[in-house]
């Protein structure tokens, strides 16, 4: 998935004020698109290493805020529009200040689709979306971010039944993938629409 040099990180002696944000880093996430990767937790100054495991529970703390955040943002949109709190972290195993979060998720039907389920996700990384097992392919290990919803489906029985992506959904399963929150924000809220009205007030969002 990820080829590249191994990372190593590194701490300020002052572990405590490392933890604790100045500011509300994640008020305008999806305004401006930024899930800050707290440089400052991870310093070369200082000679104290963080594990792989300490990296990357601190990266999915950062990710699952930015979710929660964004995903109040989407249903303060309209009254008619409601989407469910599905919040969930990954992280790279090669490198763990790389991950996604899953924000929410819901059905929509369009063209010859009827009731498709759907996954939205945030990821402070770009990279393809693959649609296979791998799931992500060319991953951008500089700072970016990328906003995508796939379709999803249920396969397998009893115990090894699992949610997979839907290939049936043009082939990788992508409904979209942007790396503008602006775009990301109206795309979801026109997989939640479920009237021409509300697609029309969405569509003129600036």
């Amino acid at each position: 998935m990820l080829e590249m040099t191994k990372f190593r990180y590194y701490a300020k002696k002052s572990t405590s004020k490392a933890l604790v944000p100045t500011r509300a880093v994640h008020s305008n996430f999806l305004r401006t698109g930024r899930i800050e990767r707290w440089k400052e937790d991870w310093l070369e100054e200082e000679k104290r290493y963080l594990t792989y495991e300490e990296v990357a529970e601190r990266t999915g703390k950062r990710l699952e805020s930015a979710g929660v955040k964004t995903h109040e943002r989407l249903n303060n949109f309209h009254y008619d529009i409601r989407f469910p709190k599905l919040i969930f972290h990954k992280t790279l195993p090669a490198a763990p200040h790389l991950g996604y979060v899953h924000v929410t998720a819901s059905k929509t039907s369009f063209a010859e689709h009827e009731n498709v389920n759907w996954g939205f996700y945030i990821a402070n990384f770009a990279a393809e979306i693959t649609g296979d097992e791998r799931f992500f392919s060319h991953v951008d290990p500089r700072y970016s971010r990328m906003y995508f919803a796939v379709a999803m489906k249920m396969e397998g029985e009893g115990e090894t039944r699992r949610l997979t992506i839907n290939r049936e959904i043009r082939d990788n399963g992508l409904l979209f993938r942007t790396g503008n929150p602006m775009s990301a924000f109206k795309n979801v809220l026109l997989l939640g629409a479920k009237t021409a009205d509300l697609r029309r007030i969405i569509q003129a969002i600036a």
